[in-house]
């Protein structure tokens, strides 16, 4: 059963909510995901970040609220949402035992694909994905970066028009983050929509189009990386006092410039002040201290990031690189 889902949304979520006995994992959730953009989704461990994406990808049934993905409702037509999207998890959903390329094939078949279009599509994605040449070893074998790569190119077999990346570069090094970085910017780059759960902010400020704040099951913040940082108005001013200067009168010097009390760090010998950035601030106040006697080891200015955002959203920061296996929502994944 097809749905309209409205001004040309691939997810569309109205008022979801889940419970695990007396835990209320999902409480009212709503957003869009427009069609061919990624929106992020954000929350410290057990915001409802996975429960969320589990009741889209069919894996639990919603207790109240709608959900429409591809045009299906998740509960009327779960068959059909399930052959419009892409899953992957958290934990690489991988035989370790069969080759990169057997596994592929063996995920196409499954999928409905022939025996030549499965091995055929199974080459494009081992070619793409960087894993040719690892293709006929045994999965136990791969790095964590290949694994999850692999695990992507799994869930892009059947070419699915949506696709869900839940955490999907947890525990991996810089240089596979990076990589894993490019290739999900090349499926947006090919019309691919993307709903990315992570708990990385710079991942979402990368990536996404739109994020979405999940904290305690209710969305509480929706915009633009530029939109949610603009929640917190102007920037931070630090400088390093050089050993021997007077930190108070640097920190009364700055008062000229600042839009609030100044902190002082008598250990690092920094001076912060909140500021309203405008051109050349920074030499004024650089030219300011050296008229006042002050010789400064540094001199920077710091624009809102997500993490100030989420602090301030939140009153705490997402802890980053956490084991994934706390991000459980307060349930056990489900089996199967």
């Amino acid at each position: 059963m097809s749905v309209s889902n409205g001004g040309g949304s691939a997810v569309s979520v109205r008022g979801l909510k889940k419970r695990f006995g007396d835990f209320e994992a999902l409480k009212g959730v709503e957003f869009d995901v427009p069609a061919g953009t990624v929106v992020g989704v954000l929350g410290p461990n057990g915001a409802g970040k996975t429960t969320t994406v589990r009741v889209l990808a069919t894996l639990l049934e919603p207790d109240g609220g709608e959900a429409v993905v591809g045009g299906h409702d998740v509960r009327k037509d779960p068959a059909a949402v399930r052959r419009a999207i892409g899953l992957t998890g958290q934990y690489a959903a991988l035989d370790e035992f069969q080759s990169g390329r057997d596994n592929l094939v063996m995920i196409g078949r499954l999928s409905g694909l022939g025996r030549r279009a499965a091995r055929e599509r199974s080459e494009e994605l081992l070619e793409g994905f960087d894993l040719a040449e690892a293709a006929g070893r045994p999965v136990k074998g791969y790095s964590g970066g290949m694994r999850r790569r692999l695990d992507l190119a799994a869930s892009l077999v059947a070419r699915p028009r949506v696709l869900f990346l839940d955490e999907p570069t947890t525990g991996l090094d810089p240089r596979s983050r990076n990589v894993m970085w490019d290739v999900i910017r090349d499926l947006v780059a090919d019309g691919t929509t993307l709903l990315l759960t992570t708990q990385y902010l710079e991942e979402a400020d990368q990536l996404a189009d739109q994020i979405v704040v999940i904290d305690r099951g209710v969305v509480i913040a929706k915009g633009t990386p530029r939109e949610l940082k603009s929640v917190l108005s102007g920037a931070q001013l630090e400088v390093a006092v050089s050993a021997g200067d007077d930190l108070a009168t640097a920190a009364l010097v700055l008062g000229d410039f600042a839009t609030g009390p100044a902190t002082i760090d008598s250990e690092t010998r920094h001076v912060r002040v909140p500021v309203t950035t405008r051109s050349r601030l920074a030499t004024e106040v650089v030219g300011a201290l050296t008229a006042a006697g002050i010789d400064l080891d540094d001199c920077s200015i710091r624009r809102p990031s997500l993490d100030d955002v989420f602090l301030a959203l939140t009153g705490h920061t997402t802890p980053q690189g956490a084991d994934p296996a706390d991000e459980a929502d307060g349930v056990p994944a489900p089996v199967g």
